[in-house]
């Protein structure tokens, strides 16, 4: 057999196949996770990496990163983990921002 020899292989069971399908159809998804259900569906479906992810849109790293996620933490781990980004300044509701005396 030639060519380069898949690192990782993604097997689906049915309810996770189930769930990612439902995000694809879904509208009120975020765009982000349901190129991360794509592609997962594509290697799923015998897809290489390379091709998924052109075709989900994402670059071959991000997609390797997101399988690998997926991979250890299964579906819960497609979604965003919560704490990135910078800390708001001001609330958004005109009050102290969290840990700011309010002086």
């Amino acid at each position: 057999m030639r060519g380069r020899k898949r690192l990782f292989s993604v097997e689906l069971s049915s309810t996770q196949r189930a769930d990612l399908d439902r995000w694809q159809r879904s509208t009120t998804v975020s765009v982000g996770l349901a190129k991360r259900a794509r592609v997962l569906l594509l290697l799923a479906d015998g897809q290489s990496l390379k091709g998924a992810a052109s075709i989900a849109g994402l670059t071959v790293r991000n997609a390797r990163k997101w399988v690998r996620r997926f991979l250890v933490l299964g579906v819960d781990g497609l979604h965003d983990q919560a704490g990135r980004g910078r800390k708001p300044v001001f609330s958004p509701l005109g009050r102290a921002a969290f840990g700011e005396d309010g002086l």
